[in-house]
């Protein structure tokens, strides 16, 4: 443990004192031991803090609460991550009120190099599972770390897809890690421990997940991203909250389309229609999006030519870049016959694969 972090999760423990306070006079004295040191009429001074802030501060004396926070911290193998930690998510430090103190269990690199919140809601439908299931499976092959709010529906389906393809997945929790809601996920969370992920919260223990706290927990979801996807939800659903704070922050936010009649994807489609959202159909799309290339897979010639248990079309997309070095998407689409979400499919099936590789310009080519 760091010799300021008692004075670090005090500073969470004062009065009046949130995470945008919190940063002030992080930022002024260059650690929080400095903050509780400093005269009230420094501390007054400081433009955010004024003289209320500086009295709460002044006046703070419940260190043993703090304390008690590190012993069980300890004791279950938490790492509190406080602002200037070397392991604390850099994304959210580019977001105007990141979190004092992160409590986080796991292995899973928070400042991985491609991070992906998967959001959406809890009663969700059919279309919203299978497609989370295959955007997850097909985000496998650029390593990813899969976010999410551990939550019923989405999020569950989220999490467990990342599990299954051996990608990296962190819960982030809307309550202290002494408990877990809901607890229908307990297993769940224990298997992402198992799996090398992680369980993640700004809140300390014997914090309820109370109405309010799911909110504040969705800046964490939104602002440890690169990228926000959207998968289902109405136009009233926490996921919109999320959505709205992504834009906020300056994110790249997706959402998948759904049927006007739906109501589990009228957020998705208020989202796309009021430019929020970019639509989103598939990991392809995502991945040239965010400038994601996709890792080829060696493959030899003689691979090539048995291509075993590719469709028709694939076959066909197959045949037209053995004509030319590289064709460009608009020809495939054209001379292909096939639809623009045929061809689609089918070259996103042939990348996973290692036989074709996307070049820039939408071009593509046989490896």
């Amino acid at each position: 443990m760091a010799p300021d972090l008692l004075y670090q999760l005090a500073l969470t423990l004062v009065p009046n004192i949130g995470p945008v306070q919190a940063r002030i006079l992080t930022d002024y004295f260059g650690d929080a031991a400095s903050v509780f040191k400093a005269k009230k009429s420094v501390l007054t001074k400081l433009e955010g803090i004024g003289e209320i802030r500086a009295s709460c501060i002044k006046a703070f004396t419940d260190f043993q609460q703090a304390e008690e926070e590190i012993i069980f911290a300890q004791k279950y193998n938490i790492t509190p991550l406080f602002l200037a930690h070397e392991k604390y998510p850099k994304r959210l430090l580019n977001c105007y009120d990141p979190p004092t103190v992160l409590y986080y269990k796991g292995q899973a690199d928070l400042n991985a190099s491609r991070i992906v919140s998967i959001i959406g809601t809890r009663n969700k439908t059919e279309y919203g599972r299978l497609v989370t299931e295959q955007l997850v499976k097909d985000l496998s092959v650029l390593n990813v770390l899969v976010v999410s709010g551990l939550a019923l529906g989405i999020d569950t389906i989220a999490h467990k897809a990342a599990l299954k393809n051996n990608l990296p997945t962190v819960g982030v929790l809307a309550h202290g890690l002494d408990k877990l809601y809901p607890a229908e996920n307990t297993s769940l969370a224990r298997d992402i421990i198992k799996q090398g992920g992680g369980l993640l919260t700004e809140f300390r223990r014997k914090t309820k997940p109370d109405k309010h706290n799911f909110p504040v927990r969705n800046r964490i979801v939104a602002g440890i991203s690169d990228a926000i996807i959207v998968i289902e939800t109405d136009i009233k659903g926490g996921s919109m909250i999320t959505a709205e704070l992504g834009n906020s922050y300056n994110k790249d936010v997706f959402a998948y389309p759904g049927k006007t009649t739906d109501t589990k994807s009228t957020g998705c489609n208020q989202l796309i229609k009021s430019n929020k959202a970019m639509l989103l159909t598939d990991a392809q799309q995502l991945a040239e999006i965010m400038g994601w290339s996709i890792p080829a897979k060696k493959i030899t010639r003689q691979q090539q030519e048995l291509f075993i248990g590719l469709g028709p079309g694939e076959k066909v997309i197959i045949d037209m870049l053995r004509e030319k070095e590289t064709v460009h998407i608009d020809e495939l689409n054209i001379r292909s016959s096939l639809s623009s979400s045929a061809v689609a499919a089918a070259i996103l099936n042939l990348e996973l694969q290692g036989i074709i590789q996307s070049r820039p310009g939408k071009m593509y080519k046989l490896l």
